[in-house]
């Protein structure tokens, strides 16, 4: 039971530490572009400040701003604007990560002067690498990589044409 429970949990995972695996680095590039704007720059310097307590409440306001949003998106599924329920979330999620993104990069160190934190996150990323290791490693991920090689090579060959 204990396996198929990991199993379920793993499946329903997945896809979410995909997005944030692919999408976490360039999302936080493109927040941190902002910087060169003098004012944000000053904001950033400020978070970059915050006592831990401060930079974990810092940390978690863009989850706590988005659930709006999110819970909008569910109550446009159930009246039946999916494409729209579909589109507020995928919005959501992008500027989420973004944000979250650029401000891990900014708290992390004082982040991790808080015990609990520093003890836990280790262990959370070795498990993710476990998990998108195994993901990496099954046949449909390999198949898609495939896929997308030769889609590539397709498109290359179109241009150059």
């Amino acid at each position: 039971m204990k396996k198929l429970l990991r199993g379920i949990a793993a499946a329903l995972l997945v896809p979410l530490l995909l997005f944030e695996e692919w999408g976490w680095e360039p999302l936080a590039a493109a927040m941190a572009r902002l910087a060169r704007l003098p004012i944000w720059a000053r904001l950033e310097s400020m978070v970059q400040a915050l006592p831990p307590q401060g930079a974990l409440l810092v940390f978690l306001l863009p989850v706590l701003t988005l659930l709006p949003f999110k819970l909008l998106a569910l109550f446009l599924l159930g009246a039946g604007h999916a494409k729209s329920a579909v589109l507020l979330l995928i919005s959501a999620k992008l500027v989420g990560t973004a944000i979250v993104a650029r401000l891990f990069q900014l708290v992390e160190p004082a982040l991790m002067r808080i015990p609990l934190f520093a003890r836990w996150y280790p262990r959370w990323m070795q498990w993710k690498d476990r998990v998108l290791t195994w993901v990496r490693q099954s046949a449909p991920w390999r198949g898609a990589r495939y896929l997308k090689s030769g889609a590539r090579r397709w498109w290359r060959s179109l241009r150059r044409a």
